[in-house]
């Protein structure tokens, strides 16, 4: 059970949350994968499983990934956080650089994945 973390991905894809399920279990079959498919959903899934590893789409409908990425900091302040996205500006690098989060390029790969999780243990 010790090894047992919980991850949380949102994003409103739900092609891209299946993606990011299959490649965090190929690597870890031991975790838990929960899914969000907006942000307010994510705050109330994080609130109940402080996840050790959220992934949020910047761009989805309702709270945008940067303002629910900035939620999920204040909550899970010891999670690792990272944005996907496709296009990543500038603005929202540096903003989410002063938030204390991390970015993951689009479209999500098992390399890319594989990488993060690596870099969390």
């Amino acid at each position: 059970m010790h090894n047992t973390k919980t991850v949380l991905v949102v994003d409103d894809s739900r092609v891209s949350r299946l993606m990011a399920r299959q490649f965090i279990l190929t690597k870890r079959p031991a975790w838990q994968v929960e899914e969000a498919a907006t942000g307010e959903e994510a705050l109330a899934v994080a609130q109940a499983l402080a996840p050790v590893l959220i992934l949020v789409d910047v761009n989805m409908p309702g709270m945008g990934g940067l303002a629910a990425a900035g939620q999920l900091r204040a909550m899970c302040p010891s999670a690792h956080i990272s944005l996907l996205t496709a296009n990543v500006q500038n603005t929202t690098r540096n903003r989410a650089t002063q938030m204390g989060i991390g970015f993951m390029e689009k479209p999500i790969t098992e390399a890319r994945i594989h990488a993060l999780i690596g870099a969390l243990e």
